[in-house]
């Protein structure tokens, strides 16, 4: 069953008409075929005007809606022979971050993500993304036997951000979102990162600090939530809206201000009405990105990664 989001209302409405007139048994004289037919035109017309200028917050509804693609749904669609690999080996095993090896397109290659889970029972095996200090220092740990092997890295992220209990605190959840980003920074292989959903804070960026960063057309990454900004700097989280405005979350934003690499087109009403369209997009990309990085040697990788972020901070300061 679809889900429809709030400002989805006009096609949920058509939508439900056709699911009605293909149900009818009866039709009284009406051509049932060319009337879906229209109503069919109908839906799609109002989908590319809603989705041609949605706000930052329709965006940010949509980067979390339920039913797009999550990392698992990647994996499964673009990765081959995938072998999960578990635990930090030092306290345990983080289901909030998934990782393993596998192939994509016939070339090994380690893979790295968040995972929210698609249901209650998986979200709350997966603690809906939010990643405890072990998940940070799993991520670390393939991302160094990525650099032994000489295999490629591709991340997924899709989180709200790191998990903030206390239980994480005692752990050094701080530490070891620096040390996962150090450890991008220090990879002597491609590392490609690909923000799915939403990418929310220092729990994003731990997997983030890439050779290049993509973003799905409709996803979101920001230091924040709308609803934290909103709850801090008006003490209100009803002025989410107004803080997603504020943010610059979104894909086209992010690219404007040179924060990301390349914004990968999704389906007209976004990846969770086409999840494989969606994932064959985001394939063509990574092939296209990891061709250009595997050409470059691993010296020249980690020099070209530091100084694109170094960049960043520079640009900030004037």
């Amino acid at each position: 069953m679809r889900q429809f989001l709030d400002f989805e209302k006009p096609v949920a409405e058509l939508e439900n008409k056709i699911d009605e007139l293909r149900q009818m048994t009866d039709p009284e004289g009406v051509n049932i075929e060319e009337e879906t037919a229209r109503l069919s035109e109908k839906a799609e017309k109002h989908l590319r005007t809603i989705y041609a200028k949605l706000t930052p917050w329709q965006k940010v509804q949509v980067a979390r809606h339920a039913q797009r693609p999550h990392t698992q749904d990647y994996i499964g669609r673009l990765i081959t022979d995938f072998t999960p690999l578990a635990g930090d080996r030092l306290f345990g095993d983080d289901k909030a971050i998934i990782g393993g090896i596998g192939r994509f397109d016939g070339m090994p290659v380690v893979v790295i993500g968040t995972e929210r889970g698609s249901d209650l029972e998986t979200r709350l095996q997966h603690n809906f993304g939010m990643a405890r200090p072990e998940g940070y220092r799993k991520a670390q740990r393939l991302m160094k036997m990525a650099g032994q092997f000489k295999l490629p890295i591709l991340t997924f992220i899709d989180t709200a951000g790191a998990w903030p209990g206390i239980d994480a605190e005692q752990r050094g959840q701080a530490e070891a979102i620096a040390r996962s980003i150090a450890t991008c920074f220090d990879a002597p292989v491609p590392l490609v990162a690909t923000v799915i959903g939403e990418g929310g804070s220092g729990g994003a960026v731990a997997l983030g600090a890439g050779d290049r960063v993509l973003m799905l057309e409709h996803a979101i990454y920001s230091v924040i939530s709308p609803e934290a900004c909103a709850s801090i700097l008006w003490r209100d989280p009803k002025q989410a809206s107004t803080a997603a405005e504020t943010l610059r979350l979104t894909a086209q934003d992010l690219k404007r201000l040179g924060l990301i690499d390349q914004i990968i087109p999704e389906p007209v009403g976004g990846a969770q009405r086409d999840p494989a369209a969606a994932m064959e997009s985001v394939r063509g990309v990574l092939a296209a990105t990891l061709k250009d990085l595997l050409p470059l040697a691993p010296e020249q990788l980690k020099n070209l990664r530091r100084e694109k972020f170094l960049a960043m901070g520079r640009e900030a300061l004037h």
